[in-house]
């Protein structure tokens, strides 16, 4: 194992369980991602949950690029040591939750970086909402209807 992938390691901390074997589903691209954003930011990742059922492109995209821009608004303005991502799905549709354990960002912060990703979820009938606490961190939850999972 190389340092690099022994780092890897080290910053991500997953309680998810096994992913499929085989090809790369997105739940194994976007652990990737995190670990490699982890290893350039030296902030941790713990992911507590991802989907083992496939995701519908489009679906796919969204989610990932809405983990992207909430991860730079982190890198950016949080202070956070820690970021905790959790992506199910559940009967009712699709949640995703990150949380950081920085200053406790407002929306407002996040409005611009967010704005695209949460007008592409209320088109599909989902949502985005951001919930800073000033000194304790800032929750961004995204929702997506199962209708819209197809």
């Amino acid at each position: 194992m190389t340092g690099d992938e022994q780092g890897k390691k080290q910053m991500i901390n997953s309680s998810h369980g096994e992913l499929e074997t085989g090809s790369r589903t997105a739940s194994q691209v976007l652990v990737d991602y995190l670990a490699e954003w982890s290893l350039q930011t030296g902030i941790t990742v713990e992911i507590w949950a991802l989907p083992k059922q496939p995701l519908p492109a489009l679906i796919t995209e969204i989610v990932h690029g809405a983990i992207r821009d909430v991860l730079q608004e982190v890198e950016r303005q949080a202070r956070a040591r820690t970021v905790s991502i959790a992506l199910t799905v559940a009967p009712s549709g699709l949640r995703l939750t990150v949380s950081d354990d920085g200053l406790g960002m407002s929306a407002e912060v996040y409005e611009a970086q967010l704005s695209g990703r949460r007008a592409e979820l209320a088109g599909m009938g989902g949502g985005l909402t951001v919930n800073g606490v000033p000194g304790e961190g800032t929750t961004v939850s995204a929702t997506v209807p199962r209708r819209a999972l197809g």
